[in-house]
């Protein structure tokens, strides 16, 4: 009678998985640290967790007046330029920037200049303190440099006309993508090394010899585990998400599968990061180090709690080259924004690319005994 491989990989792939819900710290990162980020944040607001002040300016704006010099050395605000308008919408509709300011000189009449705001909902808790710097700086200038003249400038604002209601971006919006790529990073490196150097350890992978089982259902059979184990988790942080914090899933149905197969791909790199990690330490304590030298980079540069857009411009092409900065840029661009894979077929590429690398690199690493 021949030999059923597969039949002797989904038994591995059963114990393997009984194995890793038994295990708190499996749970712990897998589950528990995303939902602890998730709730606190889920309970925070509707901001968008982004914490640069962004001031467009608008094409026709003067910048020949005392005005715009005060907006452009005032703390805390940066003013930005788009290329084409689709950003510009793509970006007020995330709520990252807190205004259009335009600034309009009229040499018929009097005050000289006229300054407006423009904004969005989605900018609900930055156009307000945006609006009061502007009457600030325009009563500064007047009072100090031109009193007893005429006013040097008038703010135009009406809420009903320069604040367009549009779909909010909501904090969770932003974090519950991160989170979830956390929970796939932490499991995919620390769980596989962990996982693979306790079996060659204990010599399970040994006694595995002593069967007639391939080697390559050897690992199919652990590696399918963790990633049955991996969606499990997935489905429960986007569910609750969407369920109790209204986590926005833009097509239904159709946007959760496609997160579901982004976390796929996401899984695949980062085992096969896990993979290498088993290969290299020469003992269990020599793990974490290893691991946290892969993760806490992307864990902190990769754009799980602030936009990468926030870091200094020397270490935005560092944050761009980490795999998790690309699977977040991808979740967040398929739930939120509506866009369909092949829309982030660039995101998905890379992707595709770090997982053949990081999977060749393990299968030069990676010991059996």
């Amino acid at each position: 009678m021949k030999y059923n491989q597969v039949k002797a990989m989904l038994a591995i792939t059963k114990a393997s998985l009984r194995s890793i819900f038994r295990s708190p710290s499996a749970v712990v990162f897998s589950f528990v640290f995303p939902f602890i980020f998730i709730i606190v944040f889920g309970f925070i607001g509707n901001g968008n967790g982004m914490q640069n002040f962004n001031v467009v300016l608008a094409t026709n704006a003067d910048t020949t007046n005392e005005i715009y010099a005060s907006l452009k050395k005032a703390e805390g605000v940066k003013l930005i330029k788009y290329k084409d308008v689709v950003n510009l919408k793509k970006s007020q509709q995330k709520g990252a920037i807190a205004g259009i300011v335009n600034i309009i000189k009229d040499t018929t009449k009097e005050p000289l200049y006229t300054v407006t705001l423009q904004s969005t909902n989605s900018s609900n808790d930055k156009w307000p303190q945006l609006k009061t710097l502007l009457e600030s700086k325009i009563n500064e200038i007047s009072n100090n440099k031109y009193l007893g003249r005429p006013t040097y400038a008038k703010f135009n604002f009406d809420y009903k006309k320069d604040i367009t209601e549009i779909r909010q971006y909501k904090t969770i919006d932003f974090i519950l993508p991160g989170q979830l790529g956390f929970s796939l990073l932490s499991s995919g490196v620390f769980g596989v090394a962990f996982s693979f150097f306790s079996m060659r350890n204990t010599m399970v992978l040994k006694r595995f010899f002593a069967t007639p089982i391939s080697k390559t259902f050897i690992v199919l059979g652990e590696g399918l585990s963790r990633v049955i184990f991996q969606m499990i988790t997935a489905i429960v942080i986007i569910g609750a998400g969407y369920l109790f914090f209204d986590f926005t899933l833009i097509h239904g149905f159709v946007t959760f599968a496609e997160m579901l197969l982004l976390s796929f791909i996401g899984l695949v790199i980062f085992m096969g990061f896990g993979f290498t990690v088993s290969g290299l330490a020469k003992s269990e304590s020599a793990i974490p180090p290893f691991a946290n030298l892969i993760t806490m980079p992307q864990f902190l540069l990769g754009g799980t709690f602030f936009s990468i857009d926030n870091f200094p411009k020397w270490l935005q092409p560092i944050s761009k080259a980490m795999p998790l900065t690309h699977l977040n840029t991808a979740m967040r661009s398929i739930a939120f924004e509506g866009q369909n894979l092949w829309d982030i077929r660039a995101e998905i590429g890379i992707l595709l690319l770090w997982a053949i690398v990081a999977n060749f690199v393990a299968t030069r690493v990676f010991k059996w005994e």
